[in-house]
């Protein structure tokens, strides 16, 4: 097994570039192990619905990253304090093996007298308690087996940037399973941090000893930047591959109820229709136009009514608010 050392980028869009680079134009027959460390961001899975799997209003508050993987599973929460790891390999016959990828992470935390085990299918537990999701990925005769370790995550920034606004929303995405968390810090006998940590793992997976490595090269970085622009970049990957879903949002305010009923396919807005007992004087068919087919985001939206002039339709109606019930 080589080890890749990805220079300590913590763009999440580059590292998951880096692991799909390895996938896909590294053809060693040697095992590869990379470790990445991202700054605050989702990651979706791959079939996920990024509306139904975030608080928009939190994430861009926070500047948090929304990013979908190639990997399948539910949306996860990374920060400097979460820990992931992906061992990429020559062929597909460990596919769904998720017990030979994670039984090298649980040694190591046992070895620092952690209770860890595998539970279910893919998880790490450790007294109940989820510290480590995984999902794999095959393609073109090589796989990935991938997972995060919350080692020190700020746990209410998690629990708020993936759980969605209280809409009613339909869709065809495959949910996200969740379960009651920790960190390992919390469970260390002895305090270290997680560079300390990283340093732990690798010295259990590899020995005391120098460890054999892949180092990227000039070439390997170009090619890294291009799939992250051309695709862990993109608004149409991270967004406008989201499964179709139709959104219901109803409010009652000083104009009157408004109920919106929105259809959304490929990030975009398909049909919209506006009901309620607001007294407006023009007909807001007008506006359900002007909205359909825009790209279904906030910014995207307040760009197209910035001129618009909303009283005609609902009576002295803050856009804002509007806006607000929209998305």
């Amino acid at each position: 097994m080589l080890f890749v050392d990805n220079q300590e980028t913590t763009d999440p869009r580059m590292n998951l570039a880096i692991e799909e680079h390895l996938l896909r134009n590294v053809q060693l027959v040697e095992p590869l192990l990379l470790f990445y460390i991202n700054a605050p961001s989702v990651i979706l899975g791959r079939n996920q619905n990024s509306v139904e799997e975030i608080d928009p209003d939190f994430v861009r508050q926070k500047k948090i990253h929304v990013v979908r993987r190639l990997s399948g599973g539910g949306a996860v929460y990374h920060d400097l304090g979460n820990l992931n790891f992906s061992f990429i390999t020559h062929g597909r016959q460990d596919l769904h093996n998720f017990e030979k990828f994670t039984e090298p992470v649980i040694k190591v935390l046992r070895d620092l007298g952690i209770d860890a085990g595998l539970q279910g299918k893919s998880d790490i537990f450790v007294d109940g308690k989820k510290v480590s999701g995984n999902a794999q990925y095959a393609a073109a005769g090589r796989m990935f087996s991938h997972g995060t370790i919350l080692f020190d995550t700020n746990l209410e920034n998690m629990l708020r940037a993936i759980n969605p606004k209280q809409a009613k929303i339909e869709s065809k995405a495959v949910q996200s399973v969740r379960a009651f968390v920790t960190n390992i810090r919390e469970q260390l006998s002895e305090d270290m941090d997680i560079a300390q940590f990283r340093q732990a793992l690798l010295t259990g997976i590899f020995g005391s000893g120098d460890i054999p490595a892949y180092a990227l090269t000039d070439s390997d970085w170009e090619q890294i930047r291009e799939i992250a622009m051309q695709r862990y970049m993109t608004w149409d990957w991270n967004y406008g591959r989201s499964p179709a879903f139709n959104i219901q949002k109803s409010e009652k305010l000083p104009v009157g109820k408004l109920d919106a009923r929105i259809e959304v396919e490929k990030g975009h807005i398909q049909a919209i229709k506006i009901y309620g007992d607001f007294t407006g004087q023009q007909d807001v068919a007008e506006l359900e136009m002007q909205l359909t087919g825009l790209r279904y985001d906030a910014e995207r939206l307040a760009e197209a009514l910035a001129n618009t002039d909303l009283e005609p339709y609902f009576g002295p109606l803050e856009k804002e608010t509007f806006l607000n019930l929209l998305f």
